[in-house]
């Protein structure tokens, strides 16, 4: 059957199209006797409302984009497996709001994302990925105009007015440190990146390095080792300290894929975890329960961070001021951390 319109509809109800279309988007320039008469035909016709004509109408397309940076260090898939929850919440939440979303794996150029700046198919933008951020804000430059809202997750810094979501990972970091040194560990290895472009990594050795200087402990250079972000340059990492002969008998690893990595090379060298050497990850991973032991991790809270992200660029669109906002982590304890 041929889908009703809004012209069906006036001639049902004896009205023009232009009350129709007031009917059905609730002015109050319509008598109730009319908008009676509109509802009362479309509910006859099975007339649905085309809410894409009515937001091009209106200019309000109420559709987000969000555009995921390709996992080039990831060996079992495209998307860092740390967003794959927040994802899951940003469309839930995303879609409580009244959002459409469109989902976008973007390779690592120049200017990924910049079509999206250009074309506009979408009123707000979330970034998730991007790394080295002064890069980042120089390839936008002829790009990004004052009223393009984006928010960006994962970093601690704001080009040209725009929005930063990023988690505590300087304090997570420094609670996990801690936490070792209270269960009496003394010589604590860090697995990570340390280069500028990667400003949450920088942020947890931060913490890692500020945990061991409130505690009176020296820091010792043999302990740090800089390492990819997978499960085998975690292995290599612990591999990498047991071949130097330094003594070490706790880990902190600035993720859970280097962490259980480090725990993997550890199990098969002989080293009794925690018994000999405790690991703590970050990030909190669904794979912390299944590995064993079970991994100890700081907690990255993707729920709040997906509605902080969906609310903050929701604001920007409606034309508020937003700041970054950085979300408290909290610190899991399981079997790879308990007292010596």
């Amino acid at each position: 059957m041929k889908r009703p319109t809004s012209f069906d509809l006036a001639a049902m109800a004896g009205v023009s199209q232009a009350t129709v279309s007031r009917a059905l988007n609730g002015s109050a320039l319509v008598s109730a006797d009319a908008r009676r008469r509109v509802m009362d035909a479309a509910q006859k016709l099975h007339y649905k409302v085309d809410s894409n004509a009515r937001k091009l109408r209106s200019n309000k397309i109420q559709t987000l984009a969000v555009l995921v940076l390709e996992d080039m260090e990831n060996d079992h898939g495209a998307i860092n497996p740390f967003f794959v929850p927040m994802i899951s919440e940003i469309i839930k939440y995303a879609g409580q709001k009244g959002f459409e979303l469109v989902i976008s794996l973007q390779q690592e150029s120049n200017n990924w994302g910049a079509d999206y700046c250009i074309s506009r198919p979408a009123e707000g933008i979330i970034f998730l990925g991007s790394k080295d951020f002064e890069t980042y804000a120089e390839n936008f430059q002829g790009y990004n105009h004052a009223d393009d809202n984006w928010v960006v997750w994962g970093l601690n810094r704001t080009a040209r007015g725009k929005v930063c979501v990023v988690s505590d990972n300087e304090g997570g970091a420094f609670d996990a440190v801690t936490h070792l040194i209270r269960q009496g560990r003394r010589r604590i290895a860090y697995l990570g990146k340390f280069s500028g472009d990667h400003w949450e990594f920088i942020e947890r050795y931060q913490g890692y390095c500020r945990a061991l200087h409130d505690a009176g402990l020296p820091f010792d250079d043999a302990l740090k080792v800089d390492c990819a972000l997978t499960l085998d340059d975690g292995a290599a990492a612990a591999g990498k300290l047991l071949d130097t002969g330094v003594a070490f008998d706790a880990i902190f690893a600035s993720t859970d894929i280097m962490g259980i990595g480090a725990m993997r090379e550890l199990t098969r060298r002989g080293i009794a975890i925690p018994g000999q050497v405790a690991v703590m990850g970050f990030d909190d991973l669904w794979v912390c329960n299944t590995v064993s032991p079970r991994l100890s991790s700081v907690r990255q809270d993707t729920t709040t961070a997906a509605r902080v992200l969906v609310d903050s660029v929701a604001a920007l669109i409606e034309g508020h001021e937003i700041t970054t906002t950085r979300i408290p982590t909290q610190l899991v304890i399981r079997d790879s951390c308990r007292t010596v």
